[in-house]
């Protein structure tokens, strides 16, 4: 049986420590205003994606007999988190940029997670799919991967904009850059088991 708990927590992990938009937003309102204003970014995700995620499992639902579709796709979010993984191994830090911006934050935050393809490649080729098959195994199932992903995830930029208030250097640390090579690692451990299960879905293994 998959562990959609673990699952969702090693990509919550991963998607909030990387380098992005939304992170790097979180760490301009924190240096320029205060920890709080970063926290408020960092909740963003949580308002914004539900939209994308109903489209996503709505589409998949509807080609969901399609087996060979949901191979291909598959095989897609094999790649985007191979791709997530070499990035995070390849991480040598975080350059903090400091922009001019205004409050709101956590309005500012919204506009920005709207605007990143990040999480609508996420969700159509690895979010959606996994949650689909989580739904043969119950709401429990369901609710431990999405529950899981988005408290790593929001937890993991909230962390960050704490160090950051305490220690700008934190971002350049051998503890962050450690810390991502070894989900780096992770994910390209889980890229393969996607990749292999897109060809079985494909009906090319």
């Amino acid at each position: 049986m998959i562990d959609f708990l673990g699952i969702g927590t090693i990509l919550g992990l991963s998607a909030g420590f990387a380098p992005g938009p939304l992170l790097a937003l979180v760490i301009s309102e924190t240096l320029q205003h205060d920890m709080r204003a970063g926290v408020r970014v960092a909740l963003a995700p949580i308002l914004t994606d539900l939209p994308i995620i109903l489209l996503t499992l709505f589409f998949l639902a509807k080609i969901s007999g399609f087996r060979a579709v949901l191979g291909v796709i598959s095989v897609m979010g094999a790649v985007f988190v191979f791709h997530m993984g070499y990035e995070g191994i390849r991480t040598k830090g975080f350059n903090i940029g400091v922009e001019d911006c205004s409050p709101p934050s956590l309005k500012r935050g919204i506009i920005v997670n709207l605007l990143s393809p990040h999480p609508y490649l996420f969700w159509f080729t690895v979010g959606a799919p996994i949650t689909m098959r989580a739904l043969d195994q119950g709401v429990f199932a369901v609710s431990a991967f999405i529950g899981s992903f988005y408290f790593m995830l929001v937890g993991a930029k909230i962390t960050l904009a704490l160090l950051v208030a305490k220690s700008r250097t934190f971002l350049t640390d051998r503890m962050y850059i450690y810390t991502m090579r070894c989900l780096g690692l992770v994910l390209m451990g889980f890229a393969l088991f996607l990749f292999v299960d897109g060809l079985k879905l494909a009906g090319l293994r």
